[in-house]
């Protein structure tokens, strides 16, 4: 009962803020409009359709807010006025009562706000879908910024999820295409790490890991967690300094060079994946801010790790030599590398595969991202995948999240960006390292632990082995002696067989001579 009053709440906040004009008005069929208009009377629909849309994103909860932030990178594919609108959900989402926010710190600590900090802004200083952060001053006078969670974020997020599975079970019994994307499967991946969001504490640790990661490329600062102040609804970090990722004119003003902050971002996102198999995947800009400060000018700051995505080395294996395939051109192996991984049933044929790869990626090559036109790509490649069945990998869903996040955060700051050849270098030395001997090396000192312990008892067990009796592969020996007894016979009478037909050819063609002559 409660996924269909949710249901009916959604449809509800769909008429209410007018998204089904939104949708219907941007047909150009003459019915099409007349529905249009029909559908609108009686209702209020003068604000602008962005903000209509972002409201109604508002009132449909955090599920829906991240989907509207994600949509809000993507200006590729949206009008300027939406794109705009939805860009305020990255860390303007309203936010809640301060004396709330106070309630919740005073009960995961225990005691008073005045005895956990000596100075706190009540005043958020930013909101976003699951937390808002507060500004405040330990009692040893380091500045810190504290994440809070919101209330009753469980109970939200359960009834969205539920709602959720159940439309993807409909949507995988209603078609061929439905079972092929595996909606259930997404949804349960995406349930995951939702979940993981909610803990505070699997936050902090995430930052912790990807600080360490991070540490000796110099490119990204990543907040210092301050683990006496850290609970699963209260988190304590490191107060950055740095200008939001958005605001370029303030970052080009102040003499950052856009062209290598753009280069680097590629560069952290394919440090991350390939690298370490550990990479943050909410990188939307409200998540990135830029450093002024004279010792890390231009760096980037990385913020809110509540979504990590991890790749198995199987995984970053096949997607490296996915990349490297693609930059190479190589669409045949392309074509087979799905083949092998099971994406596409084994039965497809290499070529026709190829050739329908070829012709969404070719054009992709060798220009900026300015006159890439990604939507039809996009659409070219789901007719591809309809047409060759292609599944898809649910595992790698967040991974395909953050690469369009990284894209649309390319185009902001560099529109000649070559994302493709950007990415190239780095790639190829990563695959060079993976089978050089470097790797050997490095494998061989992983298992020497396995090998220190093996090695001394080894003459002991091969002693063993060559004493024991196999007492328990005696049957199965007796029957292959039998076997193989049976097969001697069957040969030599094969062979004597052949032997009688061959000298009685021979005693025939000999008679007949002899009566001839």
């Amino acid at each position: 009962m409660s996924r269909i009053f949710r249901g009916i709440f959604i449809v509800w906040t769909v008429l209410r803020f007018g998204l089904d004009e939104l949708v219907l008005s941007s047909f150009e069929k003459p019915w099409v409009r007349l529905l249009t208009r029909v559908v609108s009377v009686g209702r209020n629909l003068k604000a602008p359709r962005g903000e209509r849309l972002r409201q109604a994103l508002e009132q449909l909860g955090p599920i829906f807010v991240k989907f509207g932030q994600v949509l809000s990178t993507r200006r590729d594919l949206l009008p300027p006025d939406i794109a705009d609108e939805l860009a305020h959900l990255q860390d303007r989402v309203p936010p809640f009562d301060s004396a709330v926010a106070v309630a919740i710190i005073e009960k995961s600590f225990g005691k008073p706000l005045d005895r956990i900090f000596q100075n706190f802004e009540r005043t958020p200083v930013a909101s976003a879908s699951i937390a808002q952060v507060h500004f405040a001053t330990l009692p040893d006078g380091r500045e810190v910024a504290v994440k809070v969670l919101r209330p009753n974020m469980v109970g939200a997020f359960k009834k969205d999820l539920a709602l959720m599975r159940m439309m993807a079970g409909w949507l995988e019994r209603a078609s061929a295409d439905g079972k092929r994307l595996k909606p259930r499967e997404v949804v349960a991946e995406f349930d995951k790490y939702l979940h993981d969001e909610l803990d505070l504490l699997r936050e902090a640790s995430n930052a912790a890991q990807l600080r360490r990661n991070m540490h000796s490329l110099n490119l990204v600062m990543i907040p210092e967690m301050h683990w006496d102040y850290c609970m699963p609804d209260v988190m304590v970090m490191e107060r950055m300094q740095g200008v939001p990722i958005g605001q370029t004119q303030r970052l080009r003003d102040a003499g950052v060079d856009m062209k290598k902050l753009a280069r680097d971002g590629v560069t952290i996102f394919f440090t991350q994946v390939f690298r370490d198999g550990f990479f943050h995947a909410d990188m939307h800009p409200g998540n990135i801010q830029v450093s002024l400060a004279p010792d890390t000018f231009g760096r980037y700051i990385s913020l809110d790790f509540g979504i990590v995505g991890t790749l198995t080395e199987v995984d970053k294996e096949y997607l490296a030599q996915n990349f490297s395939a693609f930059f190479q051109r190589d669409y045949k192996r392309v074509a087979e590398l799905h083949i092998e991984s099971g994406w596409v049933p084994a039965a497809t044929r290499v070529d026709e595969l190829e050739a329908a790869i070829r012709s969404c990626c070719e054009p992709m090559f060798d220009r900026p991202l300015k006159e890439l036109s990604l939507g039809l790509v996009l659409m070219r490649l789901f007719q591809t995948s309809r047409r060759f069945q292609v599944e898809i990998q649910p595992q790698l869903v967040l991974l395909q999240k953050t690469l369009l996040n990284i894209e649309g955060l390319g185009r902001e700051l560099d529109p000649d960006l070559d994302l493709w050849s950007t990415a190239k270098p780095f790639l190829e030395r990563w695959m060079l390292e993976q089978v050089g001997p470097e790797k050997l090396l490095a494998q061989l000192k992983a298992e020497a632990p396995n090998y220190a312990k093996l090695l001394p008892a080894l003459p002991r067990l091969l002693a063993q082995f060559l004493k024991s009796t196999p007492g328990s592969n005696r049957r199965e020996l007796e029957e292959l002696l039998m076997e193989q007894k049976r097969t001697n016979k069957l040969l030599q009478g094969l062979i004597f067989g052949g032997l009688g037909f061959l000298l009685g050819l021979m005693v025939m063609q000999f008679v007949l001579r002899v009566r001839v002559f």
